[in-house]
């Protein structure tokens, strides 16, 4: 009996746990992006790069502008970290 509540605790703090993770791109708020180092902020940058590109329908990209983005939008959310990832990236595409 004792090791079928261990089980379910375990089984309940993974749930818990992979729910936390779960999250919708409007969630993301810049400070999380700044929170990443490395390689892992260049694929959450790249990764809301491609969210727009796919809802806008096109399937061109100048990889200069999107560098030029990039950048930009690394010193809004360093100057605006509570502002939502997403928006701060619309804001530097236009």
């Amino acid at each position: 009996m004792r090791a079928l509540s261990i089980i379910i605790l375990l089984a309940l703090s993974q749930s818990a746990a992979a729910q936390e993770r779960v999250r919708t791109v409007e969630q993301y708020a810049c400070k999380d992006v700044m929170r990443e180092s490395g390689a892992d902020r260049d694929v959450a940058i790249a990764f809301l790069h491609g969210f727009l590109l796919g809802k806008s329908g096109a399937s061109k990209f100048d990889l200069e502008m999107l560098h030029k983005q990039s950048g930009a939008f690394i010193e809004r959310c360093l100057e605006n970290p509570a502002e939502p990832a997403l928006e701060a990236m619309v804001k530097m595409k236009r």
